[in-house]
């Protein structure tokens, strides 16, 4: 009899799926060494060997299905695998899988039957992808909107997936150019928060002691630091807030004032989600020369 004991060792074993390390025991009539055999000969154990690698390439994309917009970010280990079609195609099987799931982060979306196979879980799904292409990938995270009514949604994608930007917009005219535009800025700019009415007051308290504790170094007079803080601080939030920003294209304009004159006083930017691939992620410093000398040693 298989347990749910005996697939969890065998899953800690190999990193193979679920699904498989069940079907696998089965199989193998309990006997998790042989279990681990006939995942061998699949090439799903192989899992394991990748469990520690680094995947800090990848793409990150953004897709608009009717009322809703995603954007999601699957890693890779190499820049190579992240251009494969293959790759590619599982990237927007995961972005699907999103648009019709109620997971609301990346380890609930994993437990979900996989929308392609029913007896398979995203997990599965992801773990037979990684022995197929032969490298660690990962489901790192998504962000999914719902438009309000009257407004649009625009994405766009940088670089062939390096950077991917959805944007919701509030305005008449032409939205999903002006929204191109807005989502290009972000792209490029990287803000934090649309507005700096969105800045949470603890976030503003700790740039404020921050920027005190830096004044004191430089020898500044306690009787102006109050002021040449207030006026580092605004200039610091003109720069994280998109709204305040000076628009890239046109150094004429705010983004905010931008948006105004192309999509009429009361239009707006709702939210934003910027994904950059890889970002955050501790990349493993390659040694091609000392791979090279380990192999020909081998």
């Amino acid at each position: 009899m298989v347990t749910g004991a005996m697939i969890k060792d065998l899953r800690e074993r190999t990193g193979a799926g679920m699904s498989d390390c069940k079907a696998a025991l089965t199989e193998a009539n309990g006997d998790i060494e042989r279990a681990i055999e006939i995942l061998r000969e699949k090439g799903l154990s192989a899992i394991s060997k990748k469990a520690g690698r680094v995947a800090s390439e990848g793409l990150s994309h953004a897709m608009i299905k009717g009322d809703l917009g995603i954007a999601l970010e699957v890693n890779s280990e190499t820049d190579f695998v992240a251009k494969n079609a293959e790759f590619v195609t599982f990237v927007n099987q995961v972005a699907e899988q999103i648009a019709d799931s109620s997971a609301t982060d990346a380890e609930s979306l994993l437990k979900e039957k996989w929308h392609l196979d029913n007896s398979l879980t995203v997990e599965d799904a992801l773990s037979q992808k990684i022995a197929t292409i032969g490298e660690k990938l990962s489901i790192r995270r998504f962000t999914k909107f719902t438009k309000v009514e009257g407004a649009e949604l625009v994405t766009y994608i940088h670089a062939g997936g390096k950077v991917a930007v959805l944007v919701e917009l509030k305005g008449a005219g032409d939205i999903q150019q002006v929204g191109k535009d807005v989502a290009m800025q972000i792209a490029a700019m990287n803000p934090q928060f649309v507005s700096s009415d969105e800045v949470p007051a603890d976030f503003i308290e700790k740039e404020r002691k921050i920027l005190t504790e830096q004044a004191l170094a430089e020898g500044k007079p306690a009787n102006i630091v109050e002021k040449m803080i207030e006026g580092r601080l605004h200039k610091g939030l003109k720069e994280i807030c998109l709204n305040d920003q000076e628009f890239v294209k046109d150094g004429d304009f705010t983004v905010k004032s931008y948006v105004e004159k192309n999509l009429g006083s009361d239009a707006k930017v709702l939210r934003f989600v910027r994904f950059e691939t890889g970002e955050g992620i501790q990349k493993k410093e390659e040694n091609f020369a000392e791979e090279v000398a380990k192999a020909m040693q081998g």
